[in-house]
This record gives structure tokens, sequence and C-alpha cells, in this order.
């Protein structure tokens, strides 16, 4: 079925599944070096460090309270693991989604696509990615506040044997997840993508985002939490077959099993990264806000550098589903 542009706002999230997942097949190669350059070392980062860390905890269970050097040596070097992988997670991260988004909009606008004219356009990308990350970051420690605040009155509760107040701390404590949280990850995401093909970003990014979510939240939350879900399970298999499998599993065992899952979370961040950018022209469409493909040419052109003119349509029907 051909998928016309004006039809977009009727997507729902099959439909937009499908048009996400037909995508790649229009440059194939240079979806393949990106998922392979920049999502794989992201999925595998992950998964995989839990298995430098978990022995760090462990050495640091067996150690004696009262050798306190010891102590401080390996919480040092769990602390130096833990800054090196939130670093490598947010700076692949920060690339996989400019990457994404700016060759599936070049699809979109008619713009020659390659690997090495997205690799051009990253440095600018990734400098709007980041002001909007900043700003969603500052949001994110009120919630953990919150958060934390919530579970620390849990505990108190607990302790207490206060059932009202245990129950009225795990009610907020549920919703701030399954309610903010989704949200606000979903704002994120939406707020990445307005960041690369909208002359905005940071607060601005994020109050567009707001916009375009009005009318398409429930969708946006459902897509988010299945994400977060499908990673969820991932990670957790991983950690209870790979990391803390022990001697129930041979280590072939656990070779075939890790490699399977850093492919299975490959392919979801590759297919989730997609679908946030087929997303974003749906909720446009639904706000009936039009998608004015020669101006995002042309603003997609300002990242490599030029600014040539559109020569052909390109409609949203060339993506067959």
């Amino acid at each position: 079925m051909d998928l016309a542009a004006e039809e977009l706002q009727f997507l729902n999230i099959q439909g937009i599944l499908r048009e996400s997942t037909t995508i790649p097949k229009f440059s194939p190669k240079t979806f393949y070096l990106i998922t392979l350059t920049l999502i794989f070392p992201l999925s595998f980062a992950i998964l995989a460090h839990s298995l430098f860390t978990q022995p760090i905890l462990a050495q640091l269970d067996s150690i004696p309270p009262q050798d306190q050097s010891q102590t401080n040596h390996e919480w040092t070097l769990l602390l130096i693991y833990q800054f090196v992988y939130v670093i490598f997670l947010f700076a692949f991260s920060l690339l996989s989604t400019a990457a994404v988004v700016f060759t599936l909009a070049s699809l979109y606008t008619g713009k020659p696509v390659s690997f090495s004219s997205t690799l051009h356009a990253i440095p600018l990308v990734l400098k709007r990615l980041f002001i909007t990350f900043l700003w969603v970051s500052l949001l994110m420690l009120v919630y953990n506040s919150v958060f934390l605040l919530f579970l620390v009155v849990l505990i108190v509760a607990i302790d207490l044997q206060s059932v009202i107040l245990a129950v009225f701390s795990m009610v907020v404590i549920f919703v701030l997840f399954l309610g903010v949280h989704v949200y606000m990850t979903a704002l994120w995401h939406l707020a990445s993508v307005v960041s690369v093909l909208e002359p905005i970003y940071g607060i601005a990014a994020m109050k567009k985002s707001y916009e375009l979510l009005k009318g398409r939240t429930s969708m946006a939350c459902t897509m988010v939490f299945v994400y977060l879900a499908l990673c969820g399970v991932t990670a957790g298999v991983f950690g209870a077959v790979v990391v803390h499998g022990g001697d129930d599993f041979g280590l072939f065992t656990k070779i075939v099993v890790g490699g399977f899952l850093v492919g299975i979370l490959v392919i979801v961040n590759l297919v989730g990264l997609l679908v946030q950018s087929v997303f974003y022209y749906v909720c446009k469409s639904f706000h009936h806000q039009e998608i004015d493909k020669s101006a995002l040419h042309d603003h997609l052109g300002g990242y490599l550098g030029d600014y040539v003119p559109l020569k052909s349509s390109i409609q949203m029907e060339n993506f067959d589903i």
C-alpha cells in the first residue's frame, strides 16, 4: 500500500512500525554502516559494561571492612569504569540519533544519501542535540530528586510499619515511573528529532515537542514503554545468563546467548530511532503543520555547507509499507 503524506496523521503504532522498518531498504549501505559503527557499539556497551563492574562489586563484597585501603582502590576503579561508561553511552547515543534522523530526513527530501555525508553533518547536529540534552537533563534531575524523595519516604514508612504512608509512596513511585518518566522520555526523543530537523534546539525544541505530542501522547508513551520494556528484558536476560550465570552455563553458551542478545538490542535501538523519526512526521501531519520539503532540504544542506534548490518532489508514498 502506498502512503501519501496527508495520510500520515492516521497512522497507528503498527503502521509507524511498518513504515520505520521499510526505510533502511532505500539506502541499505548507509544504514548498515550507521548500525555497525554507531548503534552496535552503543548496544554492546549497554549490555557488556556489567561484565567489568560486576567483578569489582563482588570484590568489594568480599573485602573485610577493616581493609579500607583496598576498598578505596576498588571504589576508585568502579567509579572510573562507570564514568567512562556514561560518557561512552552519552556520546554514542547522541551520535546514533543524529545519524539516523539526518539520514531519514535526507531520504524524505530527496537529498543524496551516503555514510560520508551523514558523518560530515553529525558535528553540527551533535551540537544542537547536546544543548537539548542539557535542558532535558535538568528536567530529569528534578524528576529523579522527587523520585528519590518518595523512595526514601517508602523506606521510612516500611520501617515505621505505616501501611497508609507505604501504599501512598508506592502509588506515587508507580505513577512517577509509568507516567512521568515515560512521558519525559517521549518528550526527549521527539525534541531530539526537532533539534535536527528544525532551526530550534534546547528549551525551544522541548516546547515544540510538547506541542507536537498533544493528541498523540498515549501513542508516544505506549511506544516508549514497549521500547524500555524490550531493553529491560534484554538486559535482564543478559545479566542472568552471561553475567551471573556462573557454572550453570558454559562459556560457549554464554558467548552465543550474549551475541544473540546484543544483536536483538541493536535491532531494537535502530528501529527505535527510526520510529521516533517517523513519529515526528506523524505528529506534524496530525496537527496539520505543513512539512515544507524545500525548506527542510535547505536546512539539512546547511549542515553540509550547501544550499541546493530542491529539484524533485519525493512524496512519502515512495516509502512502501
